[in-house]
C-alpha cells in the first residue's frame, strides 16, 4: 500500500505543488492521476520514488516512511518500481535489446535470464522484429514501447507511467494505451501483483478507459 498522509510541498519562492494530500493507494488499483499542468502530479511521482522530500507530511510505502530510507536504501527500494517516462530515456547508443537487458544488469539478474526475457517483453509489445534497432531508428510510439518493456521486465510492484503518451499521435496513443490494458489485464489473471500506473495521458478518455479509479489534483 502506497500511503500520502497530509503531505505539502512548498518551494522556496512561496509556490505551493502539493498541499495536505492525503491519498491511499492498495495493492493491485489501477489509478489515473489528472490535472494541469503545474498542478502537482509529477511532484507525487517523484515523491513516491523519494526523488522530492514534502515539506510536512510524509509517504509510506508498506508501512515504510520512503523519505527515512538511507542511500542504500533508496537504491534498492527503486528496483521495486518501474517507471516509464513522456522522453523515453532510451540509450542512444544502445539497441532496444541492450537498452532493456543494461535494465536487468542493473538489477543483478542472471545472463540467461536477460536472453530469456528480453526478447519476451520485446514481443509483448510488439518489437520483437527491432530488437537490434537503435533508439534513432525507431518512431516515437516503437521508442515509447522500449521503455514500457524496459520498464515491466523486471517484473516491479508498482509501475508508474509520467505523461507516457504526451509526446505521441492519436494512433500511437491509442497503442500504447491497448498495451497498458494488456499487461494490466495480465498481471490481475498470471501474477496476482500490485500493478499502480498513475497515466497522465493527451486524451483523458485513455486515463478513464485504463483507471479503476481518479484522482484530480487541482493546482494549489
Amino acid at each position: 500500500m502506497i500511503y500520502f498522509d497530509k503531505v505539502s510541498k512548498i518551494y522556496a519562492d512561496n509556490s505551493a505543488a502539493l498541499r495536505d494530500v492525503t491519498l491511499t493507494i492498495e495493492p493491485k488499483e489501477f489509478i489515473s492521476i489528472v490535472g494541469h499542468s503545474g498542478a502537482g502530479k509529477t511532484t507525487l511521482l517523484k515523491m513516491i520514488l523519494a526523488e522530492e522530500k514534502p515539506s510536512s507530511g510524509k509517504v509510506f510505502f508498506d508501512k515504510i516512511d520512503v523519505h527515512q530510507l538511507s542511500r542504500p536504501e533508496i537504491t534498492k527500494y527503486r528496483r521495486r518500481i518501474g517507471t516509464i517516462f513522456q522522453d523515453f530515456r532510451l540509450i542512444p547508443d544502445k539497441t532496444a535489446y541492450e537498452n532493456i537487458a543494461f535494465a536487468m544488469e542493473a538489477a543483478g539478474r542472471l545472463d540467461e535470464e536477460i536472453e530469456s526475457d528480453v526478447p519476451h517483453v520485446l514481443e509483448l509489445v510488439d518489437l520483437g522484429d527491432k530488437l537490434w534497432h537503435f533508439p534513432n531508428e525507431l518512431s516515437g510510439g516503437e521508442k515509447q514501447r522500449v521503455a514500457i518493456a524496459r520498464a515491466i521486465v523486471n517484473q516491479p510492484e508498482i509501475l508508474m507511467a509520467d505523461e507516457p503518451t504526451g509526446n505521441l499521435d492519436p494512433i500511437n496513443t491509442f497503442e500504447i494505451v491497448q498495451i497498458g490494458i494488456s499487461h494490466r489485464n495480465h498481471q490481475q489473471a498470471e501474477q496476482g501483483g500490485r500493478l499502480m500506473p498513475p497515466l497522465m495521458p493527451m486524451f483523458i478518455y485513455a486515463a478513464i478507459f485504463l483507471c479503476a479509479a481518479s484522482v484530480v489534483v487541482a493546482v494549489a
